[in-house]
């Protein structure tokens, strides 16, 4: 990994015990706001945030920082993406967090050029954390991990509509679930990506694709022997955030077989 992978992962331990875990099932009304319609911040997100953003400061000084709950006060946040920068949620799954339940996690990612090389994904529940950096594997707690597929008779699909439109949602619906066996997503891409690597899910698919939630995720799951790319196979970049659609799968012939129905699927109505 890198030479101040033990200072991150005391950092995260530190944020996790100090403001993450405090807060955890017991939170009040006024320490929960909805920035839009079903996505919701907490006092907790915004103080992991500033931790977190001191901590990283602290390890490699002047060197940017892309948060979540920053860019959305100030979206000229966004413009760091194409330089050297950390990525950073502070609270992954906040809908989970806010109403006290699993799963959650922290994600942070180094990227430059807009495409991610260094990666963590850490759950505070279970002090399990997920390394990546680009070129040298895929990490869990320290030992070397690759992706296993489940051993369902059909392929076990978690598959994200929240942010489809009604049309798109339905073509879904028809024309991939009955190719798949379809199961509840976490709302926590710190815990979907794992578990596209552990055998519990064997394809994903994000409308979605914030830096924030997808930079350690998709590089962890390609470090692992999967496949994260964009629906076309193109690679997915941090600094594309405008742009939807990503497929997370457990193996190349996984992502191969979801991406050409995917294709073939008739289009939403203009």
């Amino acid at each position: 990994m890198t030479a101040f992978h033990g200072e991150l992962h005391t950092l995260l331990r530190e944020v996790s015990q100090k403001v993450i875990l405090p807060h955890y099932q017991s939170l009040t009304s006024d320490q929960v706001e909805e920035k839009s319609p079903d996505d919701l911040v907490t006092v907790a997100d915004r103080l992991s945030e500033e931790m977190l953003a001191e901590g990283l400061a602290r390890i490699i000084p002047g060197l940017p920082i892309v948060g979540e709950e920053a860019a959305y006060a100030d979206p000229s946040v966004f413009d760091r993406l194409s330089r050297d920068c950390w990525i950073v949620d502070p609270i992954d799954g906040t809908n989970n967090f806010a109403h006290g339940r699993p799963p959650f996690g922290v994600l942070i990612a180094m990227a430059s050029n807009g495409e991610a090389h260094t990666g963590w994904i850490y759950d505070p529940l279970t002090d399990r954390l997920c390394t990546a950096h680009r070129g040298k594997g895929a990490y869990i707690n320290g030992e070397r991990h690759m992706t296993q597929a489940s051993d369902a008779a059909m392929p076990v699909a978690a598959i994200s509509t929240q942010f489809m439109d009604l049309e798109k949602r339905q073509a879904v619906k028809d024309h991939i679930a009955p190719h798949y066996t379809m199961v509840d997503i976490p709302r926590c891409a710190a815990e979907q990506y794992p578990r596209l690597a552990l055998g519990a899910n064997d394809v994903s698919i994000f409308e979605r694709t914030l830096p924030w939630d997808h930079a350690a995720g998709a590089l962890w799951l390609n470090e692992a022997g999967g496949k994260v790319a964009r629906m076309d196979g193109s690679p997915y970049r941090v600094d594309e955030h405008g742009r939807t659609g990503l497929i997370g799968a457990a193996t190349p012939q996984l992502f191969d077989e979801l991406a050409t129905r995917l294709d073939r699927m008739p289009p939403s109505p203009a």
